[in-house]
């Protein structure tokens, strides 16, 4: 999976915050939610996110992406709980609110729609797409996987699978065999 929702108090990590950590980003920590926690064990380098202030604000804001896999949660002194790196990538040209997603038919199975207390969620591939454009981006942004899916869908590049050594090597061996003085 590559897509996510990261649900945040405004008033204990905003996105002004989040975006003040630069590209380094900053731990995803304090999550105590054993479903949650397991989501973010699923989630991998470059996988992207929204990012949600929860309250009263209710509304997706920005995006970020996961810049460092699951590792112990810094703030948990029982060992048990994990944690996530994300980095801010932009903000969203219009935030898009909780009621706008409900309202939303093609969202009605969203995890946010269905289970709202959820800290941490996975997001599909469409439904990225429409909170997107509803957000006002013209282009959406991919993650790095959902691009490497696209590659392979397409075939592989007209000499992949070639080492550039022994691509070089046996270029130079065709070479020497056609060349008319038969130096090397």
């Amino acid at each position: 999976m590559a897509y996510w929702l990261f649900k945040s108090e405004p008033g204990t990590w905003s996105w002004d915050d989040q975006v003040a950590a630069g590209r380094k980003g900053a731990e995803w920590d304090g999550v105590r939610n054993y479903q949650a926690r397991n989501f973010m064990l699923q989630m991998k380098a470059g996988d992207l996110g929204f990012f949600y202030h929860s309250v009263k604000e209710k509304r997706v804001v920005g995006i970020v992406e996961v810049v460092r896999e699951a590792h112990p949660d810094s703030t948990d002194d029982t060992g048990k709980w994990q944690c996530v790196d994300v980095a801010a990538v932009t903000a969203l040209a219009r935030p898009v609110t909780l009621d706008e997603i409900k309202a939303e038919p093609a969202l009605e199975a969203m995890v946010l729609v269905n289970n709202s207390r959820l800290s941490v969620q996975p997001v599909t591939a469409g439904e990225w797409r429409r909170i997107c454009r509803m957000g006002g981006l013209r282009d959406v942004p991919v993650a790095p996987s959902a691009k490497k899916a696209k590659a392979t869908a397409r075939g592989p590049k007209p000499g992949a699978g070639k080492t550039k050594a022994a691509g070089n090597k046996g270029e130079k061996k065709a070479a020497r065999k056609r060349s008319p003085s038969g130096k090397k």
